[in-house]
């Protein structure tokens, strides 16, 4: 059986494709490890998956000053010594790199030691880690439109972002019930990512008594080490309740989206990944401080192709305004909705696998993914 490595911990956005890739990886006879950080949030995701090896690794974030990628290494001196007693032993026959500071010692120590390597780049603005260790590379995958100019050409190609199989629409009524929720009343889901979102926190908590008057449910994942989870009712219409809900983290994501007739998020590449297969429209609110801005190159994009609609976080105040228009306006949410039906035709997982065997020589056939210079002819 093949052993693949797979660099991916560190944030939730990492640690979910770098999980769908080796559920996949293992249908094909695959030996998959996973390389995670010693952060909560790796582990409270890989409690859920037994079946799948994990390893987690030491590092620490990427800090390129004057002394530039020298000083990269010294930093990543610890790390950079493990990940190559590891490649020693476990013998992979490629290494995937989903970006972050997990990433750089075994993308590093595996192209020293001849492995083939491939980075995946999923948001609309290439990371620093994926542009500094794309000169490491066999292959870098990145969303259709992007690109890397200072990269080899050959090396690219585009592929979307793996999404976990358990990632899929469920029972509207079922979610919302198994969440506390009734399922009889609009809802909207308030999701900062996996580390949560102080800002739509705070908007959720301010604008919940508004929202239940008229009718309307929130439930929010307010992040790890945000305050424990709790279930308010708050007055609704005509002498009713309507109950607040928040959760400090969420393993169910497929229930937690299926709940909700709206989701109120922040636009990293993993969560507009989930929204698409699971049908749910969005107000996205683009974190203003995430490197390169390319939380706001993800939401425009998205918004582009009518999957959802975006509110900056300086325009917050017309947010809740936003979000009611759009509950109101059935037709529109149905029209977005089938517009990520579309969306998501575009994913092509297993080209992107079948790309990889052949990378490793597990596989003869030609290569499956076209080659960059093809796709951006098109």
């Amino acid at each position: 059986m093949s052993r693949f490595v797979i660099a991916c911990g560190g944030t939730g956005g990492h640690l979910a494709p770098g999980i769908a890739l080796a559920e996949t990886l293992r249908k094909r006879d695959c030996r998959p490890l996973l390389l995670i950080s010693e952060k909560q949030i790796d582990a409270q995701l890989t409690r859920k998956y037994p079946d799948l090896e994990f390893m987690v690794v030491p590092g620490a974030p990427l800090l390129f000053t004057v002394g530039g990628l020298f000083r990269v290494v010294i930093k990543q001196a610890r790390g950079l010594f493990f990940a190559w007693k590891l490649v020693r032993r476990e013998r992979p026959v490629a290494i995937v790199g989903f970006g972050g500071f997990t990433t750089a010692s075994i993308i590093v120590a595996g192209w020293l030691r001849g492995v083939p390597v491939a980075l995946h780049e999923a948001n609309r603005v290439v990371g620093r880690a994926v542009r500094t260790l794309a000169r490491f590379a066999d292959r870098v995958y990145l969303p259709r439109g992007v690109d890397l100019p200072k990269a080899n050409q050959a090396k690219l190609r585009y592929a979307g972002l793996p999404v976990r199989e358990e990632i899929k629409r469920q029972p509207r009524g079922e979610s919302a019930e198994s969440f506390g929720l009734d399922a009889t009343l609009p809802t909207v889901i308030v999701f900062g990512g996996s580390q949560g979102a102080r800002m739509l926190n705070r908007w959720a908590e301010r604008v919940a008594p508004e929202f239940a008057e008229r009718g309307v449910q929130l439930l929010v994942v307010s992040g790890p080490n945000k305050g424990d989870g709790e279930t308010r009712m708050l007055a609704g219409p005509g002498g009713g309740q309507v109950p607040f809900v928040s959760i400090p983290f969420c393993d169910r994501m497929a229930s937690l989206y299926s709940a909700g007739d709206l989701v109120v998020s922040r636009s990293g590449a993993g969560t507009l990944a989930e929204l698409l297969k699971c049908r749910v429209p969005a107000v996205l609110v683009p974190y203003p401080f995430a490197a390169d801005d390319h939380q706001s190159a993800n939401a425009s994009d998205f918004a582009r192709r009518g999957g959802a609609v975006v509110v900056a976080e300086e325009e917050i105040e017309s947010l809740a305004g936003v979000v009611q228009s759009l509950l109101a306006d059935e037709a529109r949410l149905t029209d977005m909705r089938a517009n990520l039906g579309y969306m998501d035709r575009a994913e092509a997982l297993d080209l992107m696998i079948e790309d990889l065997e052949v990378l490793a020589g597990v596989r003869s056939a030609n290569n499956t993914l076209a080659p960059w210079e093809e796709i951006r002819a098109r």
